[in-house]
């Protein structure tokens, strides 16, 4: 298996039967030589930088489904919530003092908050911080919508795909299209967002065939960001009792897609930390270069509650900063505080 990873590096692609063939037969001595090119791979287009985001996590209200996610509509027992747009820019305020220079605005599907409310408070932000960058991550919208907050300043957009099987995304989504989840990541790249995709590893029903569908599916879209992270069960949802997705799975499919998009900017997500004491520092170390810790008031923090456990629902917006930047540091990288745009943004804003 060892050549294929060999071939990975050297080419960027392999054929689906390849990876399939790879990830079917993943041995520890393969998983070690792909941990170490995915490795190598980061360093040579980022060097040993890691990228801070502030999350903002500013409404848990969905008008959407998902079986796996807390959110969801159907879960009655959810604490629901909303940051007012004076809320959301004062979170803002406290990043800007602690170094951040990019924001990432996230929620459920919340149609609370119009395109008109949402522009105007894109339009505080960057009058009030005009270095820094706006990354939206609040799901499905109109194209005429993704078009406004772009022109209200918005810079990024973060959307998964959740899974590039028609199948599986069919039976975790009742309620939402499998084609017009990808029309909408088309639409983001059309209108100028550098644009975020991304999957979960180890969901009921999921295959090597599936995630070898994800990984050519993401090259065939080239997206500046590739979000990756384990399935992790809610209680209070119809998958509440399934088994969740393992680091190891988890930190393969990470090294894989540096390897496939090595110009993708990846984050170590929450998820692989909650899942495992040191599983974002073990993600930088397999090709990951970005970490979103939280800028979101601790009183609502729980209550943004995607899966179980989630880390960090505690700690001030400081301490989150801090401490991650120690632990970063520790595991042997340089924290970036900057806008940290992905090179091929920044390629295509060269040759513009």
């Amino acid at each position: 298996m060892k050549q294929l990873v060999h071939k990975l590096y050297a080419r960027g692609e392999l054929s689906k039967e390849e990876l399939v063939d790879l990830l079917e037969h993943m041995d520890v001595e393969t998983r070690k030589e792909l941990f170490r090119l995915a490795r190598l791979r980061r360093e040579q287009a980022y060097g040993d930088k890691v990228y801070m985001r502030g999350l903002i996590e500013f409404s848990s209200y969905c008008r959407r489904n998902c079986l796996y996610c807390g959110l969801r509509a159907g879960n009655r027992e959810a604490e629901r919530y909303r940051l007012s747009p004076e809320e959301i820019l004062e979170c803002c305020r406290e990043g800007y003092e602690l170094g951040f220079r990019t924001f990432v605005l996230q929620s459920g599907e919340d149609p609370w908050y119009t395109a008109d409310l949402l522009a105007a408070l894109i339009r505080e932000i960057k009058a009030e911080f005009p270095d820094a960058a706006i990354t939206l991550s609040i799901g499905e919208r109109e194209a005429e919508t993704y078009r406004w907050l772009y022109e209200a300043g918005a810079d990024r957009f973060l959307m998964r795909h959740e899974t590039a099987s028609r199948r599986l995304y069919q039976a975790l989504h009742p309620s939402m299209s499998f084609d017009h989840r990808r029309q909408c990541l088309e639409t983001l790249q059309s209108i100028g967002y550098q644009v975020g995709a991304g999957f979960m590893v180890g969901l009921p029903g999921q295959t090597a065939e599936d995630l070898a569908e994800d990984l050519n599916y993401l090259q065939t879209l080239n997206p500046d960001m590739i979000g990756i992270g384990p399935f992790i069960p809610h209680d209070q949802t119809p998958l509440g009792n399934a088994k969740a997705g393992s680091l190891e799975d988890t930190l393969v499919m990470v090294a894989l897609a540096r390897l496939f998009l090595p110009e993708a900017l990846i984050p170590a997500t929450t998820a692989l930390g909650t899942l495992h004491p040191e599983g974002r520092e073990l993600a930088l170390k397999v090709g990951a270069n970005v970490v979103m810790p939280n800028l979101s008031p601790v009183a609502v923090r729980k209550k943004y509650a995607l899966y179980n456990n989630k880390i960090c629902t505690g700690d001030e917006s400081a301490q989150c900063r801090h401490c991650l930047e120690l632990r970063i540091e520790a595991a042997g990288f340089s924290v970036d505080m900057g806008r940290g745009d992905s090179l091929k943004a920044l390629a295509s804003r060269r040759h513009a």
